[in-house]
Parts: structure tokens; C-alpha cells; sequence
């Protein structure tokens, strides 16, 4: 193995092939001739000394040496991104990158109007959104600041909480006047329910406080609370949603409210590292404004 290491552009191929499961994939999305990512993959590998990719009909496969080393690079990756967003604004100045880590149907249905304000106070700030239901690491940099509907965990990170945000069970009213509300938790076991496929940090703090909903068969399951949300409102059955975000859609109604009425924690996060950034306190600041009237204190 070479003990100087490889180049850290190497790295970066190595991750676009393991996004891309082929030569010609990475290329395309790195905006590189195949050769070179040939070249780069080639040179890894020498350098590393083992195998990273088998070939096959259907392009890369991962080795387990790859599969190792693929959080390190990624690591790598969220640590110059980083460099790069802190390089991008002269010191003390509120101008320059900032990305921000929040859930699908935060980042598409809460905070656009939020961002909009913080733009125009600060039109120097180039704001970046990861929108993902998937806890960014702050700590690996990652992400400069996250709204999350769970308490951090780790050591190292500045928390704020906002307050709460009130979910509720809601269907088109089209759907319910098809095939009736239900009045109990065994008529909505019945009924065509919306639900997740995979159980998420927010959804097992849920499951312990109602675990009624663990018994329900989903007639439509999906890990995209957008994709849970357009078919509550397209008709397609009674599902979970913001009641702040429902209440702005006069066609869809609640049901059981008094017995699914669940809140979760609004929490905005920051690295203790950035809290004295300008450009990142900026964005903290509004954002935690901009929210208040979204949550309940």
C-alpha cells in the first residue's frame, strides 16, 4: 500500500462508481472522459492494493474491501464540502454557503417561505438543502444546521427546541363520503391506510406511545412523507400528516382526533464549532424565527 495515500480526487471517483455502478455512470456525473475514471479506479486500487470493483453483466460490483472504506470516503467528502463552504465567505461576513438538513415535506412544504425571508435579509448567503428523512451527522459536517423532529444524541452539537408539531390523521373528503370515517382504531384497521415501509427514528418514538398503528396493514406504503401526503390529498386513503400543513387544504378532514393526536419535538441543531460562523448563526437565526410560527410552543 502506498503510505503516502492516494490522491483525494481518487476518492471522489471511487464514490461516484459506488452512486453509479459503472465507469461510463461516473463520468457522466462527475463530468469526466471513462478513460480517466478508468485511470483514477486503476490507480486507487494500486494504491490501496486491493480490489475495489468486480466486473459484471450489470456493471460494478463493490468488494467488501470497498464496502469498508466507502464511510471513510464519504467522510472525506462531507469534510471538503465543508472546507469548501467555509472558504466561500470572507471571515465575519454573513455571505456565503450554508446547508441545511431537514425532512422531504419540511424542506417542500415549511421551509421555502422561511429560506425566501433569510435570502433577502442576507443576499449573500447560497443556501444548500438536503432533504432526507435520513438524521444528517453534523458532527462529520455533513449538513451546517438541521431541523430534526428528534433530540440529538451526540456530544459536540448546539440544540434549540422550538416547540412541538402537532400530526393528525386526515383523508380527502372525497375518500371519506366513498367509504366512511371511522370512529375506532379497529374501524381504521380496516379502512385503505397510508404508511411508512420502513420504521424511522420518528416513527419508533411514535410506535411506543401508540402501538395501535404497529397492527395496521398500510394499502399504501412508502418512506416519503411527500409521497404519504400527495395520496392523501389525490383520495387515496387516511393518512398521517402536520396538522399545520392539512389545515391549509380545506378539502381534507381529520379523523380521530381524539385519539391520534400525537405531537414530536422541533429541534434545531448546530455544530458547537459554527455558532460564532456569521453566515451560519444567520441562517440558525432565522430559521428558529421563521418556524415559531409553524410549531407550538
Amino acid at each position: 500500500m502506498n503510505r503516502t495515500g492516494p490522491d483525494w480526487n481518487l476518492y471522489r471517483t471511487f464514490l461516484a462508481l459506488l452512486d453509479e455502478g459503472s465507469l461510463s455512470g461516473a463520468a457522466r456525473a462527475l463530468g469526466l472522459t471513462q478513460p480517466t475514471v478508468g485511470r483514477h479506479l486503476d490507480a486507487l486500487e494500486a494504491a490501496i492494493g486491493r480490489r475495489l470493483f468486480l466486473r459484471s453483466p450489470h456493471g460494478l460490483v463493490p468488494t467488501e474491501t470497498a464496502a469498508a472504506i466507502r464511510a471513510e470516503a464519504e467522510g472525506l467528502a462531507a469534510s471538503a464540502a465543508a472546507l469548501w463552504r467555509s472558504a466561500s465567505a470572507e471571515a465575519g461576513a454573513i455571505a456565503g454557503r450554508v446547508r441545511i438538513a431537514t425532512s422531504e415535506v419540511m424542506a417542500v412544504e415549511v421551509l421555502p417561505p422561511i429560506l425566501a425571508a433569510i435570502r433577502r435579509r442576507h443576499p449573500g448567503l447560497d443556501l444548500e438543502i438536503v432533504a432526507s428523512s435520513r438524521v444528517e451527522d453534523l458532527l462529520r459536517r455533513e449538513a451546517d444546521v438541521a431541523v430534526r423532529m428528534v433530540a440529538p444524541r451526540q456530544e459536540g452539537l448546539v440544540a434549540r427546541r422550538l416547540g412541538q408539531v402537532g400530526l393528525g390523521l386526515f383523508a380527502h373528503r372525497d375518500h371519506l363520503a366513498r367509504e366512511g370515517t371511522p370512529t375506532s382504531y379497529a374501524e381504521l384497521a380496516a379502512a385503505t391506510v397510508i404508511g411508512f415501509d420502513r420504521q424511522t427514528a420518528v416513527i419508533r418514538a411514535l410506535a411506543v406511545r401508540m402501538p395501535e398503528l404497529t397492527r395496521i396493514d398500510f394499502a399504501l406504503r412508502s418512506d416519503s412523507d411527500l409521497v404519504q401526503l400527495a395520496a392523501i390529498r389525490a383520495g387515496y386513503g387516511i393518512g398521517a400528516c402536520q396538522v399545520a400543513i392539512a389545515a391549509r387544504d380545506p378539502a381534507l378532514v381529520r379523523v380521530l382526533p381524539d385519539l391520534f393526536a400525537p405531537s414530536l419535538d422541533c429541534w434545531l441543531v448546530i455544530h458547537e464549532n459554527l455558532r460564532g460562523t456569521p453566515r451560519v448563526r444567520a441562517v440558525f437565526d432565522g430559521l428558529a424565527e421563521g418556524l415559531a410560527g409553524h410549531v407550538d410552543r
